[in-house]
């Protein structure tokens, strides 16, 4: 008898397990115990954005060194006249503290969001958001400024043409992902306003109830293309 009840303990301990596994995936919310799906996928996406950017990093500094023709000089192409003085890097450093500083309001809207904090989480959010759209507005400014002066992504006046193509194709692409993020940190930040997140109400990156893990998510996404810049600062503008 007790083998008996043992063999029929065993089947019904593997199906209970099927049966977690199965509500786990067809909830879409945890792709392991206490791990939302967000978060494994979301770090899958970064590291392959990472390997692009690598891939666009190490093609410009091949290429810089390569060339025969002489690389422009960053502390003169980016330079900002002021008062009749030009002024090196201005513009670029101004927007680094921008984007750093926006990484700090993006921390503090993660730890009030697991606070349950609503409104400072949804007034720190906007913060970030409008401080990345700032900087998108400001490289907007940066473009707009070269253009007028003859670069291209085939040409430029100051020397290597290959400068235009890395410049406009380097700075494009993370440009393109800070607008990104600046859209979904204003969807987030009205879910959060909404109370989406506390009532689990169905839709678009709500998640489990009373849980602001698609917070946490967004900083994720946020925090590495604020690490990003600093990369590109250094290579592109410093170098």
């Amino acid at each position: 008898m007790t083998h008996q009840a043992t063999g029929t303990a065993g089947p019904l301990r593997s199906r209970g397990q099927w049966q977690n596994l199965v509500a786990d995936v067809s909830s879409d919310q945890r792709a392991f115990k206490g791990v939302p799906w967000g978060k494994p996928m979301m770090w899958i996406f970064l590291l392959s954005d990472t390997f692009i950017f690598g891939s666009f990093l190490v093609s410009y500094m091949t290429v810089r060194m390569s060339t025969t023709v002489p690389w422009p000089n960053p502390s003169e192409v980016f330079a900002l006249t002021i008062f009749g003085k030009s002024v090196p890097l201005l513009l670029i450093a101004i927007m680094t503290f921008i984007l750093i500083s926006s990484s700090g309001t993006m921390a503090l809207a993660v730890n009030f969001g697991y606070r349950r904090d609503r409104k400072l989480t949804f007034m720190l959010l906007i913060a970030t958001a409008v401080l990345g759209a700032t900087f998108v507005g400001m490289q907007a400014f940066e473009w707009s400024k070269l253009i007028h002066e003859g670069a291209r992504p085939w040409t430029n006046p100051w020397g290597a043409p290959q400068f235009g193509s890395a410049f406009f194709m380097i700075t494009g692409f993370h440009g393109t992902h800070v607008t990104i993020g600046v859209i979904f940190l204003v969807i987030v930040a009205l879910k959060v306003l909404r109370g989406d997140l506390d009532r689990e109400r169905p839709g678009f990156l709500t998640g489990r109830r009373g849980n602001y893990e698609i917070v946490e998510i967004m900083g994720l996404y946020w925090h590495f293309v604020d690490l990003v810049w600093v990369f590109i600062f250094a290579f592109f503008y410093l170098w």
